[in-house]
């Protein structure tokens, strides 16, 4: 018969510790919960429930910044996404910019 848990002991930065675990206390989930919940996504995805990579630190382009060939420019490029069936709902792209831009 196997255990019903398993200890995990892992080194994490104190402040990344104490900011995540407030959060976690304000949505009443125990630390322990949240490990086993990331655990089970990593199953279910067979690896990370995220993209692992490097940001592009890119800003949205102000269009006022823009001079009117640049700004077609852009719109014909939006243009091609939508031919090429490059697009999302847009509650996935609002998330998308939530989380990209720290909005």
């Amino acid at each position: 018969m196997s255990a019903k848990t398993a200890n995990l002991y892992a080194r994490i930065e104190p402040d990344v510790k104490e900011q995540a675990e407030a959060i976690l206390d304000v949505l009443g989930i125990p630390a322990s919960g949240a490990i086993n919940m990331f655990y089970k996504q990593i199953i279910l995805h067979k690896g990370l429930p995220f993209e692992v990579i490097i940001p592009n630190n890119k800003v949205p382009v102000s269009m006022r910044s823009l001079t009117r060939e640049q700004v077609d420019e852009e719109l014909e490029k939006g243009l091609e996404d939508i031919r090429a069936g490059k697009t999302i709902p847009a509650e996935e792209l609002i998330k998308k910019m939530r989380r990209d831009y720290h909005l």
